[in-house]
């Protein structure tokens, strides 16, 4: 049985999104990358929006995998100033509509300017409890498995667990996760059918939902496609159909 099983109905309680596909949608159009993630900031709030309107409560979005500092230096900054644009002037917005934001991965990788606008929002929205957004920044999940890990290490060398006792409730515990649902639904747009190193323990018995709109391109139509694919899947989690 699934760990933090999230939802029994027709509407998924966490909706996990692999946001791909900005840079192919702006090469297509002959602009630069930096335009597709810009469009795909847009996409970000029309999904929030519609995630709040279909009463989902949980919304992951993989906005920077760890694998992404591979990319050019300029597209990482055009990235982060992006983020810090958008933590600038559409918090007000997030915090009325009754958003959470909070933040795993590795945010102390980014400079400390993106690290205080992150702090500010995190602690603004603390309270909001209509929908919380999770934002995956330099965020692996092998890594998040190994840190898991690291730290069980730590509590059986000082003699606080036995190696014995260590079972997949306590593995959850301490993912970075660990205070919210495993997601329901993982939804990855641009064609790509992979996680590609997103939530990976915690997605063991979610649904997938690979779509070939690019991630630009995802709307409120989109997400109530997504929304309606979910709604006739039978999930089962390793028993029979009664």
């Amino acid at each position: 049985m699934p760990q933090k099983e999230g939802g029994g109905n027709s509407v998924p309680c966490h909706v996990a999104l692999i946001m791909d596909g900005n840079g192919r949608w702006a090469r297509a159009r002959g602009l630069p990358v930096a335009a597709g993630h810009r469009q795909g900031a847009e996409a970000v709030q029309q999904c929030v929006r519609s995630a709040v309107q279909h009463g989902v409560r949980y919304l992951t979005l993989y906005a920077f995998s760890s694998e992404n500092w591979r990319r050019s230096s300029e597209e990482i900054g055009d990235l982060t100033s992006l983020l810090r644009f958008y933590l600038r002037h559409k918090l007000n917005e997030l915090h009325e509509q009754g958003v959470r934001l909070r933040v795993i991965g590795e945010p102390e990788r980014f400079d400390s300017a993106l690290r205080d606008e992150l702090t500010r929002a995190e602690a603004k929205t603390l309270n909001n409890t209509t929908l919380t957004l999770t934002l995956a920044l330099s965020y692996g999940g092998r890594a998040d498995i190994v840190q898991a890990a690291r730290k069980l290490a730590v509590r059986v060398a000082n003699g606080d667990i036995s190696t014995s006792s260590i079972d997949e409730a306590m593995i959850d515990d301490v993912l970075q996760t660990a205070d919210i649902p495993d997601p329901d639904l993982v939804v990855r747009t641009s064609g790509e059918c992979r996680l590609s190193n997103f939530l990976l323990w915690q997605s063991a018995y979610a649904e997938l939902v690979f779509l070939d709109v690019l991630w630009p391109d995802f709307g409120e139509a989109e997400f109530g496609d997504v929304m309606a694919r979910y709604a006739v899947r039978k999930r089962r989690f390793g028993g029979r159909p009664q």
